[in-house]
């Protein structure tokens, strides 16, 4: 267990606030806004001016700006962010939700890169590249020696948009090494992760993030997959950590009705800004499961919170984080930015769905929220505390509260078995990947010939496959003996050879058998049909 959170829980923390800060239109303040400044702000100028020209030895001034506005942000709130040039184009591109390049996601083996799969309709696989392939040379330069590192390796493959880049690559099989041209052109970041019918009426779909490209996403997802006896979604927001307010609020639009207040903000000066649901929506005759867990935070929980409060849908799952502040982008004119909390957001019945904080970026506000794990909350909603005081109705009367995070209506604990938790770690955090892409690569013209339904047919997980995973994480100091969990881990193996082979839609429907929260939507769905 601890061993897992020390490396889990950093990581899931930084997504969330990484990706959970970006609530409101973006808004850059001009220089001249800056230019009335008093004595008590010049001197930190003055200052760094001194350090710069006249310290004894030489200092990095810019690494000095850097560490003082972390330090003033981080006494203002837990949220608020200081974003630096070298970040600022990562953070865009993963908002934004694409860059440009060649659309193939890799790993560095041996010192060669070599394709784990290309992404859909991106111009490597229009080009003709495959899983397995060792791409040797770019342009002539060549891709393999120990001093390429994967970000010199991103920038040589990433270029402007439809200038052309020529690869060498040795595919298994063929004698001579292959000649691509390749496009470049945009490859979407993809924020809506995969979308399947559950069963013949009953559609799941889930989204990772809030992008700019998310509700295109989740439109062109639903058209796929959803069929006319489509009559009941599925709405996974477990591990979103927010994104883009308009974003959450649009796909809030396709399933609640005209008129409904969806959410409101309140800045400083008391200025109200609501948001209301419009006469568009192709989704609001469907009944409405929305899952959420204790890492859905900022716009995961405006669009819980506004469903709840609308009585419109099922909350599944744990209380959500807890982030209701809203931050605007000002560009600090280097190529920096910050990201500053300039309001609240409360949910249609006046909710406000911040945990407390104080002292700015204490320590005590993130220490509340890893109390979770132990305190019980995870494993029973009983342990969850509740203020009274903040307690709400709905239009239909039904209890909700504010004061840190959505409640769910239906709660679902977190699996107890700590092995099982190990297993779904290694599945979502990719330690699976680079096994199955060894296992994969030892017999690529077999596995590459299958078609879906072979692949789904044949017994692929055998033993022998589980002894040799074991035996790989045992390489890495992790010892493990699977034991009554063998079929679980079984199950997760097989979806990953499903995402490096297929999709991502097939990897999921596999690893969502037997989820304890689609089977809680499930049984939920069939006692709703026997009512009617």
């Amino acid at each position: 267990m601890k061993r897992w959170m020390k490396i889990l829980l950093p990581l899931l923390l930084a997504v969330v606030f990484a990706t959970g800060i970006l609530l409101g239109n973006l808004l850059d303040f001009q220089d001249s806004s800056l230019a009335n400044s008093s004595s008590k702000r010049q001197k930190l100028n003055r200052l760094i001016n001194y350090i710069d020209k006249e310290y004894v030895d030489d200092v990095n001034t810019d690494s000095i700006v850097d560490v003082t506005v972390n330090s003033i942000l981080d006494n203002l709130d837990p949220h608020s962010v200081y974003i630096s040039n070298k970040e600022y184009d990562f953070v865009q591109d993963n908002m934004r939700g694409d860059f440009v390049g060649i659309g193939i996601s890799f790993y560095n083996i041996k010192d060669t890169i070599a394709v784990i799969r290309t992404l859909s309709k991106g111009p490597g696989e229009q080009a003709g590249l495959e899983a397995g392939d060792r791409i040797l040379y770019a342009d002539a330069i060549p891709l393999f020696g120990n001093n390429m590192t994967n970000d010199s390796l991103t920038k040589i493959l990433k270029g402007p948009a439809n200038s052309k880049v020529n690869l060498k690559v040795k595919r298994f099989g063929e004698n001579n090494l292959l000649d691509f041209e390749i496009n470049r052109n945009v490859v979407p970041l993809i924020s809506v992760d995969t979308g399947y019918m559950v069963n013949d009426t009953l559609g799941y779909i889930k989204i990772n993030r809030f992008a700019e490209s998310t509700y295109q996403e989740f439109k062109l997802k639903m058209t796929e997959f959803a069929t006319p006896q489509l009559n009941s979604v599925v709405l996974d927001l477990r591990n979103n950590g927010g994104g883009f307010l308009k974003q959450a609020t649009t796909i809030l639009d396709e399933f609640i009705a005209d008129g409904k207040l969806l959410l409101f903000t309140k800045n400083k000066n008391g200025d109200i800004n609501e948001t209301y649901s419009t006469n568009l929506g192709d989704y609001e005759d469907k009944k409405l499961y929305v899952l959420i867990d204790e890492k859905s935070a900022s716009a995961s929980e405006i669009v819980a919170g506004a469903i709840q409060d609308n009585d419109r849908g099922t909350i599944i799952g744990r209380r959500s984080f807890g982030k209701g502040l809203v931050q605007r982008e000002m560009n600090l004119g280097d190529g920096s930015a910050v990201r500053l909390t300039v309001a609240r957001y409360y949910t249609p019945t006046g909710r406000s769905i911040q945990r407390p904080y104080e002292n700015g970026n204490s320590d005590a506000y993130y220490s509340d929220y890893m109390e979770r794990y132990t305190n019980g909350e995870l494993l029973s909603k009983d342990s969850i505390n509740v203020d009274d005081a903040l307690k709400y109705k709905t239009p239909e009367g039904k209890i909700v509260y504010g004061g840190g995070g959505i409640i769910p209506d239906v709660f679902v604990p977190r699996d107890a078995s700590q092995a099982i938790q190990d297993i779904q770690f290694m599945y979502e955090g990719g330690v699976m990947d680079r096994f199955i892409f060894d296992l994969l690569d030892e017999k690529r013209k077999f596995y590459n010939s299958l078609s879906k339904d072979d692949f789904l047919e044949r017994t692929l997980i055998t033993e022998e496959v589980v002894d040799k995973f074991t035996r790989y994480l045992g390489d890495f100091n992790m010892n493990y003996n699977f034991g009554s969990t063998s079929l679980i881990l079984e199950k997760y193996l097989k979806a990953t050879i499903a995402k490096q082979l297929f999709d991502i839609d097939l990897a999921e429907k596999i690893a969502h058998e037997n989820d304890p929260y689609i089977t809680k939507v499930l049984n939920l769905s069939s006692k709703e049909k026997l009512k009617e």
